[in-house]
């Protein structure tokens, strides 16, 4: 409650941030005598800009809180505001809203229990970018894109030439190639700067395109021949060396590289193979290792007989912790047949939301004030609170049905009715058509 405005409140987009901030605080208090204390206002307070960076990451149903609002309240209360606001879109499964029905209202608790965390983050970045796209968690996709490119790509690397070093040269790596090495500083700065600008799937891609060259050099010089061929050849074990080397050097950047992604497995592949007491640092790029230590197993092909026990124990959870299952046809049976003219009586019009605004007195509505183009505005009374807060919607175009007969409530006449898919409650979502359309269209 708002102090000395007795029925009035906060809303949660301001109690969180401030709850960002006092976490924060509480750090720097926790760390003021460490061996490297932090400071809050060396962070927060309004001379801190230009001195240190502070970035927020939010969805895209907040952006007006955090990109208007909330640096509003900053600056009043004598604060920085952030040099960066990130927003990103919604997460959807298989291309749909979770959905309890179908099994794919996972939560972390039931993912873990299947499957590795670091399978999901890979998978998330090669899809993230700094704008409000929405993600789509593709399952089948999933499996194939993280067992072809960590497993195919990745790691496949490392296994098909570290044992050679290890077997026929005791560990000790040649010196890279100077091209090679010249080829990988440009790269790294290339993939630094798309992380530092939160073009993840960018680094993704970059990343991916070296595993490809290090794969096609590898396919180009057979190392597992030259081993079969060189018997006392000299000629041939150098050979083998240098080609073997010039792979784990690729291997080894790529583990950096990816680090940020797959902090576990960049902190294995640091230890057990490159003999670091440490995870890995961004400028260890320009130390090329010497030695390498015998391969280890890193990381398996995502089985989808896993994805699928997911799934399912995802349907079977939730009635444990009181999510109400939805029928098992999904928004119950047809209905009788109409005639074509039945149907034309019907007058669907493309709609602009102008406004919305909750109405005061009611928990479902909100109340919409539709733009019809030559057919000016009308105000419609929408139950679909639950499912979206008023500034997401507005500017965004959905359908209508403009020849309803005005319908007087408690809170005002409603002139029509807009057109939403769903059980109801949160899932509940407007019908939104094509872009390019304009506001009076008639739909056909």
């Amino acid at each position: 409650e708002i102090p000395g405005a007795p029925g009035k409140y906060f809303y949660v987009w301001l109690d969180a941030p401030m709850g960002y901030m006092a976490s924060f605080k509480a750090l720097c208090d926790d760390r003021a005598r460490g061996e490297h204390p932090l400071k809050f206002n060396d962070f927060w307070a309004a001379d801190a800009q230009g001195r240190t960076e502070l970035y927020h990451s939010i969805g895209k149903d907040i952006t007006y809180f955090h990109t208007l609002f909330w640096p509003a309240v900053l600056k009043g209360a004598g604060y920085r505001v952030p040099d960066a606001v990130f927003v990103h879109g919604f997460l959807t499964v298989d291309g749909a809203k979770m959905s309890k029905s179908r099994g794919t209202f996972i939560m972390a608790s039931t993912y873990l229990a299947h499957l590795g965390p670091e399978y999901l983050r890979y998978y998330f970045a090669a899809k993230l970018g700094p704008g409000i796209e929405d993600i789509d968690l593709n399952l089948t996709d999933f499996v194939a894109r993280v067992n072809s490119d960590l497993v195919g790509k990745f790691v496949n690397i490392g296994s098909r030439a570290i044992p050679f070093i290890t077997k026929h040269f005791g560990g000790a790596l040649l010196p890279p190639d100077p091209a090679s090495a010249q080829a990988r500083t440009e790269a790294t700065a290339a993939i630094a700067a798309a992380f530092e600008a939160r073009r993840y799937s960018d680094a993704v891609r970059q990343i991916m395109k070296v595993a490809d060259d290090i794969n096609a050099f590898v396919d180009q010089h057979t190392p597992w021949q030259l081993a079969k061929q060189m018997g006392d050849d000299a000629a041939k074990k150098a050979e083998l060396h240098r080609v073997s080397s010039e792979i784990v050097h690729g291997f080894h950047a790529l583990a950096i590289w990816l680090t940020p992604i797959l902090p576990r497995t960049g902190e294995r592949v640091a230890q057990e193979l490159f003999g670091l007491d440490r995870e890995f640092r961004w400028d260890d790029i320009e130390l090329a290792p010497t030695t390498v230590a015998p391969y280890q197993h890193l990381l398996t092909r995502i089985d989808p007989l896993k994805v699928n026990a997911m799934v399912d124990a995802s349907k079977d959870n939730l009635p444990q912790v009181g999510v109400e299952t939805l029928p098992a046809i999904e928004g119950g049976p047809l209905v009788s047949q109409c005639t074509l003219d039945d149907f034309q009586k019907v007058d669907l019009r493309i709609a602009r939301i102008a406004k919305a605004e909750s109405v005061e007195g009611a928990d479902k509505l909100l109340k919409l004030t539709l733009d019809l183009g030559d057919h000016g505005l009308r105000t419609v009374f929408a139950g679909i609170k639950s499912a979206y807060h008023p500034a997401t919607i507005e500017g965004r175009y959905t359908v209508m049905v403009a020849n309803l007969a005005p319908r007087k409530m408690k809170f005002g006449t409603s002139e029509g009715m807009v057109l939403a898919a769903g059980p109801g409650g949160r899932d509940l979502f407007l019908l939104s058509p094509d872009s390019g359309v304009k506001a009076g269209m008639k739909v056909k």
